[in-house]
């Protein structure tokens, strides 16, 4: 290990920004952002919630003090109690301020699972939140819908209240994903081993809301091994988590139960994977492309039979057994993990009880 960070909770939840050496972890009641160096980790800024953190996505404004004089950090997270919040502080408002949005009758009545900006390059990437929950409506907040050419002051206590579209599925969704490379898509996994590819910017027409998913969607895949299961009630227990290669938005990789799978769009096969193999027998929980060397990936489990584990993986040899990093002894867990998205060897940041590892991938 090169570093460990202490927290003085648990740690639920831990994302690291693609572009910067900042990564934010989600505690009991709070989420911190840490800045990461070569041989040390500082913690930011703390920014009071209230209740546990069950996700967090970095908006692509975000600048490290390492890169910029004129840094700043946006985070939207999830809350338990299924509540949104917008994290701001910048050098031009060093006090951490928090905006709270999507709670009461307007937003989820399940637990986030996950969530992401969209909405491609440019300005707008920031401008939109995606969300997926338990309650199987997958929502997409427009953080500023009265001022479409620029960013609110990130100080301001009255801007005003999201807009909202939302979209009911079949099943709890688990995990979504964005691409630099597309304004309209989002990629989103459900808990029964179907992966979705969805156009939320699309007018799904007058149907019915259980039905407008299926307008939405652009296209379905099908991991054959979490389908299987499901079909004979197996899929409470599965966690899909499914990601976008970050150099190519035609490479997706999926971890479903004991099995992750890879799609090549430009070659789709029926919809069928173009590899399947093994990851963990006691079940995958997250998978991460590395944003630096995306040929990399790793994948986690949360059982403790083996203790805390991370598997990490190569495209040019998917078959080849993974690297396999024993980052503590059971009954530790990885609560969540990430790559870091500076320059070099990749380096791995994981959450294990109230601790963040970080660690790289490989040697010069």
């Amino acid at each position: 290990m090169d570093f460990v960070y202490n927290s003085i909770g648990n740690i639920y939840v831990l994302k690291a920004s693609h572009n910067e050496d900042l990564v934010a972890i989600g505690g009991d009641h709070s989420v911190e952002v840490l800045q990461v160096g070569a041989s040390s980790i500082s913690s930011l800024a703390s920014f009071h919630i209230g209740t546990r953190i069950t996700a967090i996505a970095w908006s692509p404004r975000s600048v490290s003090p390492s890169s910029s004089d004129d840094w700043i950090f946006e985070l939207a997270v999830a809350g338990a109690d299924f509540g949104l919040h917008l994290l701001t502080k910048s050098a031009a408002h060093p006090v951490e301020n928090v905006f709270h949005f999507g709670g009461g009758l307007s937003g989820h009545h399940g637990k986030v699972n996950d969530m992401t900006f969209c909405g491609g390059s440019g300005v707008e990437p920031s401008r939109y939140v995606a969300t997926v929950s338990d309650d199987k409506m997958l929502m997409v907040w427009d953080l500023t819908p009265h001022d479409t050419d620029t960013q609110l002051d990130i100080s301001s206590f009255d801007r005003p209240q999201p807009f909202v579209m939302a979209l009911a599925y079949s099943h709890p969704l688990t995990s979504i994903d964005s691409h630099a490379s597309t304004s309209k898509e989002l990629l989103i996994s459900d808990c029964r081993g179907t992966v979705y590819i969805t156009d939320w910017r699309s007018d799904p027409g007058p149907i019915s809301e259980q039905e407008a998913w299926r307008n939405s969607n652009i296209l379905e895949l099908t991991d054959p091994h979490a389908l299987s299961e499901a079909s004979v009630g197996v899929s409470l227990s599965l966690s899909g988590s499914v990601a976008w290669r970050r150099d190519s938005p035609d490479i997706i990789g999926a971890v479903y139960g004991s099995k992750f799978s890879l799609w090549d769009l430009s070659h789709l096969q029926g919809g069928k994977p173009f590899a399947t193999s093994s990851s963990f027998s006691q079940g995958g929980h997250r998978f991460r492309w590395c944003p630096t060397y995306p040929e990399y990936f790793a994948i986690s489990t949360q059982s403790p039979l083996k203790g805390a584990i991370v598997n990490v993986y190569n495209t040019n040899y998917v078959y080849a057994q993974p690297t396999v990093f024993n980052i503590s002894s059971r009954p530790q867990f990885v609560r969540d993990f990430d790559f870091l998205g500076t320059r070099g060897i990749p380096r791995l940041v994981v959450a294990v009880g109230r601790s963040v590892f970080i660690f790289p991938i490989g040697v010069d």
